[in-house]
């Protein structure tokens, strides 16, 4: 039998584009691999029938890492949402960056990969360490 190792598909996944990317990659592992044990079951010598417990292992594993993927993608929202509530905050305060860059924040900005405070004078500071508010 040929072994489908789902872990590490869906970390590979995870790490080139979030959780939509392995989720999108894990339903691809999964329909491949109900593919190919259906083809085995078609095809298994009778006098030499397959293991069916490692089978139902594979399926396990895919079914953990199909919960912790939608696990991770739940809790990015809630952080998502924790950082909107705290905008509000950010908002007329004075920010210096590490750079010396100072001003009054007008809007604040939140991506994918971090906040965008946007500056009075036209500049924006990413929030994070070495981000002094005043």
């Amino acid at each position: 039998m040929t072994s489908v190792n789902p872990v590490a598909s869906a970390a590979a996944a995870n790490e080139a584009g979030g959780a939509r990317a392995a989720q999108e990659q894990l339903t691809v592992d999964y329909n491949a691999f109900l593919q190919l044990m259906m083809t085995q079951m078609k095809n298994q010598d009778p006098t030499k029938p397959m293991d069916a417990s490692e089978q139902l292992s594979q399926l396990a594993t895919f079914s953990q890492v199909e919960q912790a993927i939608q696990t991770n993608s739940k809790l990015e929202t809630m952080l998502t949402n924790m950082s909107f509530g705290q905008v509000d905050d950010l908002i007329g305060r004075t920010v210096t960056d590490s750079n010396g860059t100072t001003g009054v924040v007008e809007k604040v900005e939140i991506y994918s990969d971090g906040t965008i405070l946007g500056l009075d004078n036209g500049k924006g500071v990413l929030l994070g360490p070495g981000v002094s508010i005043s």
